[in-house]
């Protein structure tokens, strides 16, 4: 598509720029080391409250109104202490795993050099901006760990919106704050159902959805414009550059670009 007519680009921030994914495992890996060496949990037993917890994130439906995120979250692992173990709730040993988890988490969070400096020239001809989703507080704590925010023209974050994506009204407020139009603006995530339903509904010139694995699946929905395996993929597609590593395929008006090199990597 080139970059022309393009004035701005949208980036994602978690499992996009920074792998919040891997950084999470990490945390897991202390808070089960610390229950089998500090408090005799067994290792199926430690397992068992850590899966239990990281269940009880993916249906996680927070109201900041109610109850702040620090206490929802020390409350998934009280809940998990308990369902593994019985008893009474335990909130010292849930505060403990809670921060433990989430310090460890956070220290894990860094933006690559690559990323960096793919940022840094994307800048020079476009303007950028970060749009993520979540609790205000954690998320800002996750741009503060990572140290992005210089890399960009403006930062939004959903919990401190009215809407989130995949809400068109978020994208159409990122575009006023960069004054340009949505059809102007390219959306770059992970996540089919925010990212690239959001700038669909907002009608943004492009959505370029990083998808991870070896081979895109089928029937994909939401249809994003393009599909690259690594956000450091995005300058070549903007580029229309064509290398020996780089193979782009049209097909009902996608477009897919897979990076060689990295072929046989585990996602």
């Amino acid at each position: 598509m080139g970059l022309q007519g393009i004035k701005a680009v949208f980036f994602d921030l978690d499992n996009t720029l920074i792998d919040t994914a891997a950084a999470g495992r990490r945390g897991i890996e202390k808070v089960i080391n610390v229950l089998q060496s500090k408090h005799n949990y067994d290792e199926r037993e430690a397992l068992m409250v850590c899966d239990k917890v990281q269940a009880k994130l993916l249906k996680e439906c927070h109201d900041p109104s109610k109850m702040c995120i620090t206490d929802l979250r020390i409350q998934h692992w009280e809940e998990a202490i308990q369902e593994t173990k019985g008893g009474i709730i335990n909130r010292n040993l849930a505060e403990e795993c809670y921060f433990l988890w989430k310090t460890t988490r956070l220290q894990h969070l860094t933006l690559a050099d690559e990323t960096r400096g793919m940022l840094s020239d994307l800048r020079k001809v476009v303007r950028l901006l970060l749009l993520t989703n979540g609790d205000a507080k954690t998320q800002r704590e996750k741009i503060e760990a990572c140290g992005c925010q210089p890399y960009f023209d403006a930062v939004v974050v959903g919990g401190e919106q009215e809407e989130e994506k995949p809400a068109s009204s978020i994208f159409h407020h990122c575009c006023e704050l960069l004054g340009v139009q949505p059809e102007d603006c390219v959306m770059v995530g992970d996540s089919l159902d925010t990212d690239i339903q959001g700038g669909l509904n907002a009608g943004l010139k492009a959505t370029v959805w990083i998808n991870k694995t070896v081979a895109a699946p089928k029937d994909i929905s939401p249809v994003p414009h393009y599909i690259i395996s690594s956000v450091l993929d995005l300058p070549r597609l903007l580029q229309n550059k064509r290398d020996a590593n780089l193979e782009i395929n049209k097909v009902a008006g996608l477009c897919t670009i897979c990076d060689n090199s990295t072929e046989g990597s585990i996602s």
